[in-house]
């Protein structure tokens, strides 16, 4: 009888579980160390509705890195809070199950020690370079954990539709507005 085995590992029952356990190991982890910090303060930022103080820093890095040539680098730093002050809104407007995992992910994003082992970026957001931000976003599109696929998903689709969603984003799309009633 032949051994019709492939050469290449497959991916177990076992191996699965592991990996499952290590990435709730992880978030547990970081959510318990985000609590007893004072990270995950409940407390908005000074005039906002749902985002803390902790994460504007790294959406302050992310967001000019995602509307990269759909936006003039002169009008950038308006781009940036339009889309903040969008995002915000509509996490106000989330069910209280996805805020409370947008907030998670935002934990993880904000602690040196689990932000750097998944990011590469060890330092802080402010000081994070535009390429570092890249690298960050494809590592997580290509990671072969699903969980760091599903949340580049979410940030992209976080950051597009609050940019997207603002009137002077309409005009390098193409997009004349709504129609008029």
């Amino acid at each position: 009888m032949n051994d019709t085995t492939p050469d290449a590992p497959q991916l177990s029952r076992r191996s699965l579980l592991k990996v499952g356990l290590m990435g709730t190991a992880l978030l547990s982890t970081a959510g318990l160390t985000a609590t007893l910090s004072g990270c995950s303060a409940g407390t908005p930022a000074s005039g906002y509705l749902i985002l803390r103080s902790s994460d504007l820093p790294f959406l302050k890095a992310l967001i000019p890195v995602m509307l990269d040539g759909a936006v003039a680098s002169d009008r950038m730093p308006q781009a940036v809070e339009g889309t903040l002050r969008s995002i915000d809104n509509g996490l106000a407007h989330f069910s209280p199950e996805m805020q409370k995992l947008t907030v998670q992910l935002f934990d993880v994003l904000a602690l040196t020690i689990t932000r750097g082992p998944l990011t590469g970026i060890w330092g802080s957001w402010e000081n994070a370079s535009a390429d570092a931000v890249r690298h960050f976003l494809e590592r997580w599109q290509n990671s072969s954990l699903s969980l760091l696929r599903m949340g580049h998903a979410s940030l992209l689709q976080l950051v597009m539709m609050a940019w997207y969603g603002r009137p002077e984003s309409w005009a390098h799309c193409g997009y004349p507005g709504p129609p008029t009633v």
